[in-house]
């Protein structure tokens, strides 16, 4: 019987958690050190049952014993930006809160596939990996999935079509240094360039790498939550269906692209073993160096918690 954890019952951890049920795979476990929180919103996602038939159960918990033995485990915990509040701001909090739980959840489930969702998700995806030990093919994290997403949705309210229908190509740190490369994005089987301008598919790829921050200056007081969600269900299902699928995925990179022994976004295809495969495509001479400059952003703020956590 397969089983999914969700560790982090706050906006995110609890809209996968439904998200999952909905689909159908597997016992699913939410996890959240308050309690009650995670046992009330369990509750509430079983009592949709009627409307989503499921053959699977899911259970709210305040105790890491509950996860034991899942095949997947997702790492939603941590601190949400608020505005004006960058994600490197983020870091000593949501580092100590990483730390501690992919050491519990692991403890319990030395098989599963661990995917990161806390912010800033590269780092985080580096830290987990560091604390747990796993193979590096087994610790992966969201970001091209989400950011793929927004992409796709603008270039949909633009041409009046289905998000469906684009193939979005997006690579690098999920922030400031995220990289969009329109020619490899694809509408309806055809380069993004052929439907834009040069100027369009700029303000459109910095409508995405802004994609976060724009949602939190709407909201306020709290960051997306359906989109992370669906994004990391999507992947979610491709691990425990075995299916092979081509996404972008925060993975490590050991010299493809001329990158090695970091984590940021790059294509990939996600099957039941985490990430089956880096896919390297021809980039430009631009491209190239702006991913690498991306992925250096990330080394340099794994640098800056290591430094941290010295003091």
């Amino acid at each position: 019987m397969p089983k999914i954890s969700v560790i982090g019952a706050g906006n995110v951890g609890a809209t996968l958690a439904q998200r999952l049920f909905e689909k159908n795979l597997a016992d699913l476990v939410l996890f959240d050190i308050v309690e009650g929180l995670p046992q009330g919103k369990s509750l509430d996602i079983f009592q949709s049952s009627p409307y989503y038939p499921t053959s699977y159960m899911i259970k709210g918990t305040n105790d890491y014993v509950d996860t034991a033995l899942s095949d997947v485990v997702l790492v939603t915990a941590g601190a949400t930006r608020k505005p004006g509040m960058t994600r490197d701001e983020l870091l000593a909090i949501n580092a100590n809160i990483v730390r501690k739980v992919v050491s519990e959840v692991t403890k319990y489930s030395p098989n599963c596939v661990l995917i990161i969702i806390t912010n800033p998700v590269d780092t985080m995806v580096v830290l987990a990996q560091e604390t747990c030990g796993f193979p590096q093919e087994r610790v992966f994290g969201l970001s091209g999935a989400l950011d793929g997403a927004r992409l796709a949705s603008f270039i949909a309210l633009k041409l009046g079509i289905s998000a469906a229908e684009v193939q979005p190509f997006v690579i690098g740190e999920h922030g400031e240094n995220m990289v969009v490369i329109p020619r490899l994005t694809l509408v309806q089987g055809r380069p993004m360039t052929e439907f834009f301008s040069e100027d369009e598919c700029v303000d459109l790829s910095q409508r995405t790498i802004k994609g976060g921050a724009e949602i939190v200056g709407f909201l306020k007081s709290g960051s997306a939550f359906y989109a992370p969600a669906a994004a990391a269900a999507r992947m979610v299902e491709a691990v425990i269906k075995d299916e092979y699928l081509p996404i972008c995925a925060v993975a490590f990179l050991n010299g493809q692209y001329g990158i090695r022994g970091i984590s940021c976004g790059a294509p990939v295809v996600i099957n039941r073993g985490g990430i089956a495969k880096i896919q390297e495509y021809t980039l430009t001479e631009s491209e190239l160096k702006a991913f690498q400059v991306s992925a250096q952003a990330v080394s340099d703020t794994v640098a800056k918690i290591n430094k941290i956590s010295e003091l």
